[in-house]
């Protein structure tokens, strides 16, 4: 048992309280005479109750491996007086059903680190009353205490307090398949069908983010799983049931659908369906005016719903005509201080990677962005370099943009594009007169002041490769790698002064005096 005593903090009255707690045990376990100790043990819950989970989890542990608590279901002929044996046995299931309910308090209402030992406790206890046989079995396999879980569950799904950091903890125990299959069975029942409280769907999002379904392919090897929380039962084993888990996923998802969510809630929605969920469900397609409504929304939550209408159109034939206009008003300015900026520039150039699109489309992104490198931080501009020069590579006729016969120079008013008959403000790309423009935006980044964005910004001037550029590394490059690379550059060193200074004075008769003075 972890002595409680030993913990960071505990103080002098804690620390005897943890010795008498544990020297109460053992004498609990060590003969009968003693059972009241551990009515003792529990009169003692609320002043020290990190030790009590300690020490109550010491001895129910032991006491279900010793089969203590094993009841015979016998039907009695004639009323008679129970054996003492009975009675103990009734006395002691009596207790443990009592700390039961004083373990889920815990977990309910504590602060953090009593609610974490308290999940950790309750899942011990679980995982000795699965190996431990309680009382005759009607039906044989697996045996699986569902009625300690949901219990558990509801706790973690609490309508009132955030439990992120125990959904956490729990995450670690759905390592084993048994309790991450029995999870999954028990959800149904605790997701309602009306609107529940907002951090109930924060927790549920959270809990289902946290406990994944393995893949179809990876399916048939976990009931070969041997960290079962219940432990390799003689006389049954595990088996995992695909089907029965994605039903359950299922039925839960679409009681989620129909919650009204706050845009927080519905970022976090889409980030758990993209990832955990979309690839379980029997009819994706049903998603279609929830992703469509969700494309239409600002910011993160439209990135989102794109990669979502993404999935629908690549792999379940979805007919969305109007796709890359929606795609095309995505790129603004407020774009590059996204979290999902990346995610957008990925899909952009999946949507755009077919060669038979019209190549008016085609020029207004390459020109759309283009413009957008004026404002672009700089990591930023090293993508839409390399995704230009990919629309350039896949559109052989868009190389006109570089020398537009027309006339390409710069405007004179190059920040707002004065001149340029490119029109940024239309919101259809076919009637942005891209193809009558130029890329003249990149051929000014040739004098960017990051040595990294000019180098990059040549391409423009140089005979295109014949293969495209690699943007995986280019999206995962941050503000502060470009830093870290300009640092470890080396330059040449240019002498700024021709006098070695001996302290904060200036040299006599240097005109900065004349003006300033300074001073220590």
């Amino acid at each position: 048992m972890t002595d409680a005593s030993n913990l960071p903090g505990a103080s002098t009255g804690q620390r005897m309280m943890s010795r008498m707690l544990r020297q109460r045990a053992q004498e609990f376990l060590a003969s009968r005479k003693h059972a009241n100790n551990l009515l003792e043990i529990i009169s003692h819950w609320d002043e020290a109750t990190s030790s009590c989970l300690l020490t109550i989890e010491t001895i129910f542990v032991e006491v279900l491996k010793r089969g203590d608590m094993y009841m015979e279901s016998t039907i009695a002929l004639t009323i008679s007086e129970p054996s003492p044996e009975s009675r103990y046995t009734t006395w002691l299931r009596n207790c443990y059903e009592e700390v039961w309910k004083k373990v889920l308090i815990s977990m309910e209402k504590s602060r953090l680190v009593i609610q974490l030992q308290a999940l950790t406790t309750a899942m011990k206890l679980m995982a000795e009353e699965g190996k431990a046989v309680m009382e005759p079995r009607d039906n044989p396999g697996y045996h699986f205490p569902l009625h300690r879980l949901k219990p558990i569950l509801m706790t973690l799904l609490s309508p009132e307090k955030d439990n992120t950091n125990l959904i956490s903890r729990f995450q670690e125990i759905t390592s084993c398949p048994d309790v991450l299959y029995y999870t999954w069975r028990c959800l149904p029942s605790l997701t309602p069908k009306r609107q529940p409280k907002e951090v109930y769907i924060k927790n549920l999002l959270e809990l289902i983010d946290k406990i994944p379904l393995p893949k179809e392919e990876e399916a048939s090897k976990v009931s070969e799983h041997k960290e079962l929380l219940c432990g390799l039962q003689q006389d049954a084993a595990f088996t995992w049931d695909q089907s029965n888990v994605k039903r359950a996923l299922n039925k839960v998802w679409a009681c989620i659908m129909h919650w009204e969510l706050t845009p927080q809630l519905h970022k976090q929605l889409l980030i758990v369906l993209l990832e955990r969920v979309m690839s379980h469900l029997e009819k994706p397609i049903l998603l279609t005016d929830f992703l469509m409504d969700s494309l239409d929304a600002d910011g993160p939550v439209g990135v989102l719903a794109l990669q979502g209408v993404f999935i629908l159109v690549t792999k379940h034939n979805l007919e969305y005509p109007n796709i890359f206009t929606k795609l095309y008003s995505m790129f603004e300015p407020e774009i590059f201080h996204t979290k999902y900026k990346a995610r957008l520039f990925y899909l952009s150039d999946l949507f755009l990677s077919s060669t038979h699109l019209p190549e008016a489309l085609v020029a207004a992104f390459a020109k759309r962005l283009a413009r957008l490198t004026l404002v672009a931080p700089p990591e930023d501009i090293l993508i839409i370099l390399l995704f230009v020069g990919n629309l350039l590579l896949r559109h052989p006729g868009l190389k006109r943009l570089i020398d537009h016969p027309q006339g390409g120079e710069a405007p004179s008013n190059a920040s707002t594009g004065a001149g340029d008959p490119f029109l940024m403000e239309e919101r259809d790309p076919l009637l942005s007169n891209a193809l009558l423009s130029s890329l003249w935006e990149i051929r000014a980044l040739q004098w960017h002041i990051l040595p990294s964005i000019a180098s990059a910004a040549r391409f423009i001037r140089e005979p295109l490769p014949s293969v495209e550029y690699d943007m995986a590394s280019a999206l995962e490059r941050t503000g502060g790698h470009l830093f870290e690379s300009e640092l470890k550059n080396k330059i040449k060193e240019i002498m700024l002064t021709f006098e070695r200074p001996s302290s904060m004075a200036l040299p006599k008769g240097e005109k900065l005096l004349q003006y300033w003075q300074l001073t220590h």
